[in-house]
């Protein structure tokens, strides 16, 4: 099968072009496993982290890719629920223990086993991919293959940031970063709390145009202020100086959500700026999100067939994912960027 090998870290901008784009013996199911015949598979930054080394696959070469939409071709001798040529999604959760007091508890995002698709296993930046039956998600019927890949990790994380920011119908939002996941997050609060004003913080004027267009009621530049003091706001950025900027615009026990598996290196010493009265005074949070459950998944599909709730994309083939990793690196983003399958 073809697939983009991930064979060493690189610095992409010193590596344009890290994957190798190849051919690779199609993997063999598991007995409780499936194997899936990959159609889409959504681009996102924490593919950056993972090839430069801010969490690194233990194990190379790896095949990259979370956001994974395709239809059952073969399924092991202990798979019940799922038969070839069923639609499923695979998103960043691989597997997880079951057993530990987290998996109990209904949050394997922070099981101490947790592996994640396309770092600790083989992902979809290929033809041909495995999983276990129980991580594969049926997708609605109502959307297409390339609408449901960004879906299953910007969508889903975004819908956890969502639900831990805490906001009420009503109560001001900020999203700082307007992405692949803020832009679904802002086309959910439009639906869930149709009375909340969001405010959208991102560098690019692209972005900011993209943003009102999509309902915001405001948008600025990071170091912007506000209308008004928000009640919680999500951060979605690679870079940290989005955090600080954020905490000066929250309202007294307002909430600062980051929405990001890894941070970048390159303006961390703004921190040194962070001063307790001006940032953190007022009982004011910072709460981090070790990305999904499975329960996010399932619920997010759900809403988003329910709510009509679709991704902006922007397609590449398979052989071109290295170009869309550069464009993503350079910021150059309007929504989701989704591989395709020829």
């Amino acid at each position: 099968m073809k697939a983009q090998l991930l064979r060493s870290l690189a610095d992409l901008a010193e590596q344009p072009e890290p994957l190798d784009f190849c051919e690779v013996e199609i993997p063999a199911p598991g007995p409780d496993e499936v194997l899936v015949r990959v159609s889409a598979c959504g681009v996102c930054h924490t593919e950056l982290d993972e090839i430069e080394g801010r969490t690194p696959p233990p194990h190379l070469p790896v095949i990259p890719g979370h956001q994974v939409v395709g239809r059952v071709e073969q399924a092991g001798q202990w798979v019940t629920a799922l038969r070839p040529g069923d639609r499923v999604g695979v998103a960043w959760i691989f597997s997880a223990c079951g057993a530990c007091p987290f998996c109990l508890r209904g949050l394997e995002n922070l099981c101490p086993r947790f592996k994640a698709t396309g770092r600790d296993a083989d992902g979809g930046y290929a033809e041909y991919m495995v999983v276990g039956e129980s991580f594969a998600y049926p997708i609605p019927g109502s959307l297409t293959d390339i609408q449901a890949a960004p879906l299953l990790c910007a969508g889903a994380i975004g819908y956890r940031s969502l639900h831990l920011a805490g906001i009420e119908n009503g109560q001001p939002l900020g999203l700082t970063g307007f992405g692949g996941s803020g832009h679904l997050v802002l086309k959910m609060v439009r639906h869930r709390y149709p009375d909340s004003p969001v405010a959208v913080f991102a560098r690019s004027p692209v972005q900011r145009a993209f943003a009102m267009e999509l309902g915001a009621a405001w948008a600025g530049d990071i170091g912007d202020t506000p209308p008004a003091p928000l009640r919680a706001i999500i951060d979605t950025t690679p870079a940290w100086k989005p955090l600080l900027a954020a905490m000066e615009h929250l309202e007294p026990a307002g909430r600062l959500v980051i929405n990001a598996i890894r941070k970048e290196s390159r303006d961390r010493d703004v921190l040194l700026q962070l001063d307790y009265p001006r940032h953190l005074w007022l009982e004011k949070e910072i709460k981090s999100v070790a990305n999904v459950c499975r329960s996010d998944v399932r619920e997010f599909l759900q809403l988003a067939a329910e709510m009509d709730i679709t991704p902006e994309v922007e397609t590449y083939a398979l052989a071109e994912a290295n170009r869309a990793l550069q464009e993503l690196k350079k910021g150059h983003i309007r929504g989701a960027k989704v591989l395709v399958m020829e």
